[in-house]
């Protein structure tokens, strides 16, 4: 990598590493670690081919959904994550501060599988459509939609709390800008 190509890769993470990395974290379901290897192996490939990128924080965000893919497809047993109990009785979604729903929500995040919390991300944090979704998954788009369908229907009873956020509860799903985990440096 020339001098030049060394300068825009160094801006590039500069400026757009921590948006990365909050991707990173929902698609690791909360595991800090675990996002900050997926991003730095992610990175380690866009600079291999740096001076070929067109879009580079594209090709970093599919690096990141492939590598998370090819994760919850490993055949040995992954670690499992110790979350508390959402509490039994919520006062609903609009009494609880924004400091609690994030907790809530990284908790029932952290207890989906990697793919329904994959297909999640994918749909309403980075905001895909379903076609999109499929192709990065390498699936089909009624897969993308059963596995959205069962992914919220879990995270409602895990937290009730969430039913509010859903369509039954009159609100639209959780947009880009709703960030249901906080990422601090």
């Amino acid at each position: 990598m020339d001098a030049e190509a060394q300068e825009s890769f160094r801006e590039f993470v500069a400026n757009r590493s921590s948006a990365l990395l909050k991707t990173a974290v929902l698609l690791s379901g909360g595991d800090r670690h675990a996002a900050e290897d997926l991003l730095q192996n992610a990175l380690i490939k866009a600079a291999g081919r740096w001076h070929r990128i067109d879009e580079p924080e594209a090709y970093v965000r599919q690096i990141l959904y492939r590598q998370q893919v090819s994760r919850w497809r490993l055949k040995w047993p992954r670690r499992e994550l110790s979350v508390a109990e959402p509490p039994e009785a919520s006062p609903g979604a609009d009494a609880l501060s924004a400091a609690e729903l994030r907790v809530v929500m990284r908790g029932a995040l952290a207890r989906l599988t990697a793919r329904q919390r994959t297909v999640l991300v994918l749909r309403y944090f980075e905001d895909l459509p379903e076609s999109d979704v499929a192709r990065l998954l390498g699936c089909s788009v009624g897969t993308v939609r059963s596995t959205t369908h069962r992914s919220l229907a879990r995270l409602r009873a895990l937290a009730p709390e969430l039913a509010a956020l859903g369509p039954e509860g009159g609100a639209q799903p959780p947009s880009r800008d709703f960030s249901p985990v906080e990422v601090r440096s």
